[in-house]
């Protein structure tokens, strides 16, 4: 089983790309194949509300990354969101990408319902819990369970390596990897 890690952060070695591989690293560790993708460098257009997908089965603004991603995010049993929160909300470019991957998904039956998915934020100090709220209300709306931990999955940092210095994010994040792995091997035994 895959799981596919998508770190929204437009920052090399950033503090959410950083929360997204503790994430991965544990189902690594308990046989689960994983991948971490990464929207920096990448361009991923809005969606303009066009439709096209409903009759086509597919989104069709080209020129970008988005359907390199969205193949991924599709073959994956198991998504993880992570996403850094500046102005209290989730990253554009990820919303970019959710906006379009889930008329996509809609429109061509629901391929994303059934998946296990998490969500993560960070932030220097506040902001978290609204865009925790963003990504957990597009997994809901796409029929992808989500699997708790020991608190939310949110996380602090604002300049590079801040992360090394929570523990207790850290350790959230790692106990998420570890509940999506045995929810997956549950739904899919």
């Amino acid at each position: 089983m895959k799981v596919v890690g998508i770190s929204g952060s437009l920052r090399g070695k950033s503090n959410t790309l950083q929360y997204v591989t503790a994430a991965l690293k544990v189902l690594d560790q308990n046989g689960f194949e994983t991948e971490l993708i990464s929207l920096r460098g990448k361009e991923i257009k809005p969606c303009n509300g066009c439709y096209d997908c409903v009759e086509k089965g597919y989104c069709t603004i080209k020129d970008d990354d988005f359907e390199g991603i969205l193949g991924k995010m599709r073959d994956a049993e198991g998504l993880i969101l992570g996403s850094p929160v500046y102005l209290s909300s989730v990253v554009p470019q990820m919303m970019s990408l959710l906006a379009r991957a889930t008329f996509v998904a809609y429109w061509n039956d629901k391929f994303f319902s059934g998946k296990v998915g998490g969500p993560i934020t960070v932030a220097r100090r506040a902001g978290h819990n609204v865009a925790f709220s963003q990504l957990l209300l597009w997994f809901f709306i796409n029929g992808i369970t989500v699997p708790g931990s020991t608190y939310w999955n949110i996380a602090f940092g604002r300049d590079k390596g801040e992360v090394e210095k929570d523990e207790e994010g850290i350790g959230t994040m790692k106990l998420l990897g570890e509940n999506m792995g045995w929810l997956l091997m549950r739904l899919n035994s």
